[in-house]
């Protein structure tokens, strides 16, 4: 399913997700075309989204992964949505990649194209696409890989998941990238009660050896939700009003804003109208 919007160049990745667009016609109720659906960011057709995952340009496409519930509009069940596209701005829908499986939900994490084939799950000039999430299992956090050897079109666990755990319940998202000088692959992954960064090197991104940490640094706060804190502070609205406009929900297909999960019953959206061409949708 070819997703379609308002056409806006650019040429960096990461600006463009935030104002790549997202419109097409579906089978039953319309989407895309809801009062509250953003138009030029990128949005699944239904259901529950949130951080972007595994950005990464391969064979003349961009891929995009996020979490995603592909089983309702609450968060749960986090899974890696995926879309594709040629020029940021008009995207392809995908399978999920990376389902929940076994009580293992995949959280956040990254994804590298494996050009030297260092993992053994390519062929001979034909690299593989290589995800590196987190597997979360209630109370254990560990780091998972899965690869593709199709362009991204199927993914295959590895077996010897997990390829890296240390026995904490907060040790997630996983950032890598493969360092030239050193000829390996470092991971970035965040200790979120220590508020601290840790580091790893692997030759095979099968097998982790710790480097270092950084920190502890940074906010003395467990988790950061900027949005709602800065509408709220930007525009003059309260949190419940501003919770409004970055939080939505699929309703039988249809997409709109909601009302703090309807909990609440007095959302002024005239106030929120009054100030949406301050708001970057």
């Amino acid at each position: 399913m070819m997703v379609r919007s308002h056409a806006l160049a650019g040429a960096l990745f990461v600006a463009a997700l935030l104002i790549g667009g997202t419109a097409a016609a579906q089978e039953g109720p319309p989407t895309y075309v809801e009062r509250y659906r953003p138009q030029y960011h990128f949005t699944p057709a239904i259901n529950w989204m949130n951080d972007p995952n595994g950005l990464v340009y391969f064979d003349g496409e961009y891929h995009l992964f996020y979490q995603f519930n592909p089983f309702g509009d609450t968060w749960g069940h986090m899974s890696w949505g995926h879309a594709v596209s040629r020029d940021l701005v008009h995207w392809t829908h995908l399978p999920v990649a990376i389902p929940e499986e076994n009580g293992v939900m995949a959280y956040s994490g990254s994804a590298v194209v494996d050009w030297k084939n260092t993992s053994g799950f390519g062929q001979r000039g034909k690299p593989p696409l290589v995800a590196i999430y987190t597997g979360d299992r209630k109370t254990n956090e560990s780091q998972y890989i899965a690869y593709s050897t199709d362009r991204g079109r199927t993914w295959t666990r590895y077996a010897g998941n997990p390829v890296l755990d240390v026995g904490k319940a907060d040790f997630r998202d996983p950032k890598v990238f493969w360092y030239e000088p050193q000829q390996r692959w470092i991971m970035v992954l965040a200790l979120p009660p220590e508020h601290k960064v840790s580091l790893y090197g692997s030759r095979d991104l099968k097998q982790w050896t710790h480097l270092s940490n950084f920190g502890p640094a940074a906010a003395k706060i467990s988790i950061n939700q900027a949005p709602a804190s800065e509408l709220e502070s930007g525009l003059g609205l309260t949190a419940k009003e501003a919770a409004a406009i970055v939080t939505y929900r699929t309703d039988k297909g249809a997409f709109k804003a909601i009302d703090d999960l309807k909990k609440v019953s007095d959302l002024d959206f005239k106030k929120i109208e009054a100030q949406k061409d301050r708001i970057a949708f």
